[in-house]
């Protein structure tokens, strides 16, 4: 445990957007001169990618093996995603921090920035979240969608692979039709000089000098081995602006009223044990309007039970005295579901949420929760 005057050791996953949110965590705290050694840990669900996050015991995978260096004592603090944590976490342990939510909903990204009314019938959507998949099948039956895991660089990389590799493929063939010119006959050469100017106006760079324009994560693209050739990627704003992606591709920004989000999507929470540092991360971190609208999404949550394996998106928001609420839970293929918005009074919101939740169960929530559950496949996960 620290002191004031050491460092606050705050864990953390080892993948580029953990490391990114925890940076943000720092900074804020050192902004307030508070010292911080961000410490990398291995989790279980990452060094488990490919199992079932439900056959790891209970959700979280993330986010236990964090908590229990913090409950150990070798680490002060953790910084998780809060979607990903648990409704119910240890009980000597508090949400210490709240920072103030990044953009909680969905983007689709499409090579070419096709908006996704424009997408073609059959089109392929990469996305391996049981809540988008659900509401996409709702939306647009006619999409077909396949599992796409990975961090984000990962999954935007498996997206733009196809068309980058397709793009370096015609750049050699012209670079190498260009030097096969000398073998050719004069007349041969004639014929094909009004294709070889428009190649030249094309191809104004070799493809190495192309390549050395590309960005490091098409870079990355040009050597991934494409297993799907992806139409369209759905997934957090959040994940994406956090990485220093949300300029890499066209995005199209899906309502959260109609493709409603995750609940706690695009929010950061940091754990520790109740006391003197707790204290300190609270009183510098904590957003109160963020807080409010987190704890009425996962309040909603836990009492539906909708864990991590069933399609549930829970989106709110403060207004003023409320706290404009809108839950949606839908069967696994998208065709049935229970939708319902409320305004929550704020000075008890956390009970308002509570009654919300059991009017959502009465009109056949948790029914299609159940349901889902039974039927998720490997590797699907709710956010």
């Amino acid at each position: 445990m620290s002191t004031r005057g050491e460092p606050i050791r705050l864990g953390t996953r080892s993948s580029d957007l953990a490391l990114a949110q925890a940076s943000l965590v720092k900074q804020r705290l050192a902004d307030r001169r508070i010292r911080v050694e961000l410490v990398e840990v291995e989790t279980t669900g990452d060094e488990l990618r490919e199992a079932a996050i439900r056959d790891l015991g209970t959700t979280g995978a993330f986010v236990r093996a964090l908590d229990e260096r913090v409950l150990e004592g070798d680490l002060d603090g953790a910084v998780h995603s809060m979607k990903d944590m648990p409704t119910e976490g240890p009980a000597d342990l508090v949400v210490a921090g709240v920072p103030d939510r990044g953009p909680a909903g969905d983007v689709l990204l499409t090579p070419a920035g096709t908006s996704l009314a424009a997408l073609p019938a059959g089109a392929t959507i990469g996305t391996s979240s049981l809540r988008r998949e659900a509401q996409l099948r709702a939306a647009y039956p006619s999409l077909h969608i396949e599992g796409l895991r990975g961090n984000v660089d990962t999954r935007v990389e498996k997206l733009v692979a196809p068309s980058l590799q397709s793009e370096h493929d015609r750049r050699l063939e012209a670079a190498a039709d260009d030097g096969d010119e000398a073998t050719d006959s004069p007349g041969e050469m004639a014929a094909d000089s009004d294709e070889g100017d428009a190649a030249d106006r094309e191809y104004e760079q070799s493809p190495s000098e192309w390549v050395e324009e590309l960005s490091p994560i098409e870079r990355r693209a040009l050597e991934r081995e494409v297993e799907t050739t992806y139409d369209a990627i759905c997934l957090a704003e959040a994940g994406l602006q956090r990485s220093d992606l949300l300029s890499t591709l066209p995005v199209e920004r899906l309502s959260p009223h109609s493709f409603v989000p995750a609940p706690a999507q695009g929010a950061i929470a940091v754990t520790a044990r109740d006391g003197d540092t707790a204290r300190r991360i609270h009183d510098v971190l904590d957003h109160p309007p963020t807080r409010v609208a987190v704890t009425v999404e996962r309040t909603i949550l836990g009492e539906l039970g909708g864990g991590c394996v069933a399609p549930v998106g829970i989106h709110a928001r403060l207004q003023g005295e409320v706290v404009a609420t809108t839950a949606r839970i839908l069967s696994r293929d998208g065709s049935e579901e229970v939708r319902a918005s409320r305004e929550l009074p704020v000075q008890r919101h956390a009970e308002a949420a509570a009654d919300f939740a059991t009017d959502l169960a009465d009109e056949g929530a948790t029914d299609l929760i159940d349901r889902a559950r039974r039927d998720t496949p490997d590797g699907a996960k709710r956010g």
